[in-house]
Formats: C-alpha cells, sequence, structure tokens
C-alpha cells in the first residue's frame, strides 16, 4: 500500500469560498479498497476536512467539503480505471456563484463533467473549510494515499479557473497537453508543484515558497503526460491473480494460475528494448518473453501457445509458439537482469541475461534472433511484453520490469545507458536502432 504524500501548515487563506484546484494525474491501482485523495485541507482533529478524490467502490472522482456534516459533494458517474493513461483533473469551486449548480465545477482532459451520481452543492456565499490547519497533497491525514503518479499539480486560492488556464490542445496530435506556466493568480495557500527535484519534490514553484514537507519515500519518473512509458497492466488480471506495485512495473506472479500478464502497450512496427529483474522470490518456471494478445485462461502460460514467445530459467529453455523448441542452458535467478530487444522491422525477438545475448545474438547486427510470427500474421496484429509462471502452486516470482524509467523497483540502475533518441535510461547498452516502449518512441516507429 502506498504511504507517501505531501504536507504544510495552511496560512490563512485569500478566500474560503474560491478556489482550484489542478492536476495530472496517473492511476496504479484499478481495484482500489480505500478513497484515494489527491488534494486535502483538514484541521487539526482530521474532522473537518476538503478532499478531492477518488472513490473506494467505484472509483468516481469526488469532492467533499465535511464541517460537523457534509456541506457540499459532488460525485461524477464516470470512473476512472484506465492505467495507462494520464488524467488532467480540474476542480473549481465558486459558492458566490448565483446558479447553485454552478457553484462546483469538474473537468477531466479539458472537458467538462456534466453527468454526476450525486450532488450537494454549497450553499451561497457559503465558507469551506479553506482554512483548515494541513494542506496535503497525494493523502488525507495519514490515510486515504493516492497510489500512482502526479505532474504539474496547482491550487488557486481566491480565484476560479476554468481546465483551458491549465492545458490546450495540441496543434499537431490533437491531444490534451499542459501549458507548463499557466498565468494565474496563486492567491496565500496557492502552490505549484512540479516535482522536477527529486531531491525536494515539494518545492513550490509558484513563487510564493508554499513549500512542502515530503512524507515517506517518492520515487520519479520520467513518465509524462506528454511522453507516456509502459507499464504492466492491472486490468489484465483476471485470470492470473498476480500483485503490482511501484506503479505497476513490478509484479508478482499468482501460486495458483499459470496464465501471464501483459503491458500496456503493443506494438505492431518498429524494434523495441526493456529490462527486467528478478527479485527477491523466483522458481525455475517462470517466464519472460511476448504474446500477441491478452490472457483468456487461467491455464496459458506465455511461450505455450500459438504467437507468444519466453525465455525460461528451467533449463535456459526457449518456448515458442506452443512448446520447447531449444534449451541454452543459461538458467536465471534472483537479482540477475533479462533484457528483451523486440524487431518488428524484421520479426526477430532476443533475449539476454545479465548483458550477454543468448544465443551468440547481436540484435545490432540482426543476427542469432528468434524468427516470430509477422504482426500482421497474428490475432490482434500487436505484441505485448509478457511475464508468467507455468506452475501454479509453488514460490512465486517477483518481476522488477524497466521500460525505460531507470528504475528496477524503487531502486535506480547503476549505469545510465539510453536508447538512440536518447528517451528511457536501462542498465545495459541499447542495440543500435532500439527503443523504449513509450508513446513517443512508437508514434515515431509506427507512423513514419
Amino acid at each position: 500500500m502506498p504511504s507517501t504524500g505531501l504536507t504544510r501548515s495552511t496560512v490563512t487563506p485569500t478566500s474560503r469560498k474560491i478556489f482550484t484546484f489542478s492536476a495530472w494525474v496517473k492511476k496504479t491501482d484499478t481495484d482500489i479498497s480505500d478513497n484515494q485523495a489527491l488534494f486535502s485541507i483538514t484541521n487539526a482533529d482530521g474532522l473537518y476536512f476538503i478532499d478531492i478524490r477518488f472513490h473506494h467502490s467505484n472509483e468516481q472522482l469526488e469532492i467533499i467539503d465535511y464541517q460537523n456534516g457534509t456541506q457540499m459533494f459532488l460525485r461524477t458517474n464516470r470512473v476512472f480505471r484506465d492505467a495507462s493513461a494520464w488524467y488532467h483533473i480540474v476542480v473549481t469551486v465558486d459558492t458566490t456563484n448565483a446558479t447553485a449548480d454552478d457553484r462546483i465545477k469538474m473537468y477531466v482532459n479539458g472537458v467538462q463533467e456534466t453527468s454526476f451520481a450525486s450532488r450537494t452543492n454549497p450553499s451561497l456565499n457559503h465558507d469551506t473549510n479553506a482554512n483548515g490547519t494541513n494542506t496535503r497533497v497525494g493523502y488525507q491525514d495519514s490515510q486515504y494515499y493516492f497510489d500512482g503518479s502526479m505532474a504539474h499539480t496547482h491550487f488557486i486560492d481566491g480565484t476560479a479557473y476554468d481546465a483551458d488556464t491549465f492545458g490546450e490542445t495540441d496543434a499537431t496530435t490533437g491531444i490534451w497537453k499542459p501549458i507548463t506556466a499557466p498565468s494565474v493568480t496563486y492567491g496565500n495557500n496557492g502552490f505549484f508543484l512540479k516535482f522536477e527535484n527529486s531531491g525536494a519534490f515539494g518545492t513550490d514553484s509558484s513563487g510564493n515558497g508554499n513549500t512542502f514537507t515530503v512524507n515517506g519515500t517518492m520515487t520519479q519518473t520520467i513518465d509524462t503526460p506528454s511522453n507516456v512509458f509502459a507499464t504492466m497492466n492491472p486490468l489484465d488480471n483476471y485470470f492470473q491473480g498476480s500483485t503490482f506495485s511501484n506503479g505497476n512495473t513490478s509484479i508478482t506472479t499468482s501460486t495458483s494460475n499459470y496464465s501471464f500478464n501483459t503491458s500496456t502497450l503493443a506494438v505492431s512496427k518498429g524494434k523495441y528494448y526493456w529490462e527486467a529483474k528478478v527479485g527477491a522470490n523466483s522458481n525455475l518456471n517462470n517466464m519472460v518473453g511476448i504474446a500477441d494478445r491478452l490472457t483468456t485462461s487461467s491455464t496459458e502460460s506465455v511461450g505455450l501457445f500459438t504467437n507468444s514467445y519466453s525465455y525460461s530459467p528451467y533449463l535456459g529453455r526457449l518456448y515458442e509458439n506452443g512448446s520447447s523448441t531449444d534449451s541454452w542452458g543459461d538458467s536465471y535467478t534472483t537479482n540477475d537482469i533479462i533484457s528483451v530487444a523486440l524487431d518488428l522491422d524484421n520479426n526477430k525477438l532476443y533475449f539476454a541475461k545479465n548483458g550477454t545475448w543468448q544465443n551468440s545474438a547481436n540484435p545490432s547486427a540482426g543476427t542469432g534472433g528468434i524468427s516470430i510470427t509477422a504482426p500482421s500474421s497474428t490475432n490482434s496484429g500487436v505484441y505485448f511484453s509478457a511475464f508468467g509462471d507455468y506452475s501454479g502452486g509453488v514460490t512465486p516470482t517477483d518481476w522488477l520490469i524497466n521500460f525505460g524509467n531507470g528504475y528496477f523497483g524503487t531502486t535506480q540502475v547503476s549505469s545510465a545507458e539510453n536508447p538512440d533518441d536518447g528517451i528511457g535510461i536501462f542498465e545495459y547498452s541499447v542495440p543500435t536502432g532500439y527503443k523504449a516502449l513509450c508513446t513517443k518512441s512508437i508514434n515515431a516507429q509506427e507512423y513514419d
């Protein structure tokens, strides 16, 4: 469970009636058991509070102002379960607005929400709990921790802004993107958190000096709203029963099923590279590889059905298209790092252990690779990164996966190797022409 966030003491607010919150967020947990607060202002006793959060049962976005009872409340019908995308969330409160339904507004990716599951409008000129003792980002009073990533987080004290103050549509791609230096008046308690300094995540860039204290251990990511990196997909877990952590870049395989987990991003053209480190737990039946689709059975293992391929520590076996076709005799275990190079221009697949390519292969030269089915001839037309376990009921395997963020779990890579395009940070030298599994590098190859 997450246990980190930011806090600072609240000063006298510019206004208790008007404020704006804006943040880019990427959710990790898609099956949450508790509320997840993006922003909170609480009193010392925690009994009076404002929360902007994802609701625990249906993952809807909501805002609540509680002062000896609910004073205002708004919850979307819309649910938020996409673990691969960044959401731009804007919540505006103006209790001086004569129109009751306009006193709270919500925007997602630039579009105002209009469909709500529940609503309690604040009374005209209602004073919110904006003068509470503590302001928190990412949690509420030692609970309700947000599980995911945040970027470009603003709080505006005293002014109501719409979403287009903080975001705009890219003229080339049509994608909603951040305005990196919005023209706003922050007010007394206003702040702007960029999270750009890994040694000082709480630095306020608004000019107010409202710097936060970091509680717990925060990890910086180069995954941003402008360039999304692959993670493992918790929505593809019905048959697997695996567990996820570290922003869905770490998984622990199931001890009861044989099936596999897939990445959030899939590809059909180009050359891609990623790495995975075997964690504290391991067994001889785990598998790392690729598959052309999501799992449809609890008894499928990656490499043991058509258009899937894997490398196993059991005798260093290679599994291709439903059978074991070769044995490299090079097993792997805890702390070993497996590199995967996928060449969809020539339909080849390569595996390395601790920087040494198996079968004397050379991905840069295109030699010694495993021949795979062309994506155009598979069921889905794409390949996913895949991790699984061939033997349910034994010790699970921990995989710490680096799709280019530069971490195995919470540990930075010891070197800093980059692909040719400079996007991504890896432990081992990236073969010539191969790129990280992220949206910028995929776009460059899929649509060249």
